[in-house]
């Protein structure tokens, strides 16, 4: 079987930058990003020896998911200038291995690193292993695909199956992750949740109702089971904040990519 890996290019960099001190070149210019960047970028290559690479890039500019909720990522702190004068030298190193990267207006890289996932995810000749810095990839793992993310800083990276999604979200299946990230929230992108619902309730709700659809239906047909009155009341109070849909990036966009 073929092994294709799809890089999240703007998360490792943006891992290495933090997980590393400032590392200069002869004449000043800061690489640690560049440095960690490459760094795991060739142990994973070694470890998995790929036939196939791309790499996706975020863009600095608003995306679709913006559109929806203007207030997506708005507490996230301005990247550093620093971090972003090393994106150019990332992409350097990458056509040097001849891994070619993609961006597009308007999405981000999950979006791309999803499109890829979808058109081949009929073809059972290729495995595909998606290299990040977080973990917002996760819902795409499933037959053929997995995602390789280092834990702490740079090292000891996870490779994420179906079955290690599940050990990691108290029995979640990596389909269920979008709606689970509505219903309990997500600080890094500003996304509220349901106020007062934790992880622990979340993971609850979904393992009894399976979808946030299925959830909802029960309360509107009084068929809620095993649910506190206080935990129904918020669910009910805050079902805008739940039903939030920025995008999951598993869908059939084109854009030109050829895969």
């Amino acid at each position: 079987m073929k092994k294709f890996i799809l890089i999240d290019a703007y998360a490792l960099i943006h891992r290495a930058y933090h997980a590393l001190p400032p590392l200069t070149a002869k004449g000043g210019e800061m690489v640690n990003a560049v440095f960690g960047f490459s760094s795991i970028l060739i142990k994973t290559i070694n470890e998995f020896k790929p036939d196939y690479m791309a790499a996706a890039f975020d863009m600095a500019e608003p995306t679709f998911r913006h559109k929806e909720y203007k207030e997506y990522k708005a507490k996230r702190p301005e990247a550093p200038p620093d971090l972003y004068a090393q994106i150019p030298r990332v992409k350097e190193i990458l056509k040097a291995f001849g891994i070619p990267t993609y961006e597009k207006s308007g999405y981000e890289a999950d979006d791309i690193i999803g499109t890829i996932v979808k058109k081949l995810e009929n073809n059972k000749d290729v495995e595909i292993l998606i290299l990040t810095g977080d973990m917002d990839t996760l819902q795409l793992v499933g037959k053929g695909v997995k995602v390789f993310t280092p834990k702490r800083g740079l090292s000891d990276p996870i490779l994420y199956d179906e079955k290690k999604v599940m050990e990691r979200f108290g029995g979640l299946k990596p389909d269920q992750l979008n709606d689970f990230k509505g219903l309990k929230g997500d600080p890094s992108d500003n996304i509220p949740g349901v106020k007062g619902i934790g992880e622990k309730t979340a993971i609850s709700l979904f393992n009894r109702y399976q979808t946030l659809e299925g959830l909802y239906k029960a309360i509107d047909d009084n068929e809620i089971e095993g649910v506190s009155d206080s935990v129904v009341e918020k669910l009910q109070n805050d079902k805008k904040m739940a039903r939030l849909k920025i995008k999951p990036p598993k869908h059939s966009g084109n854009w030109g990519l050829s895969v």
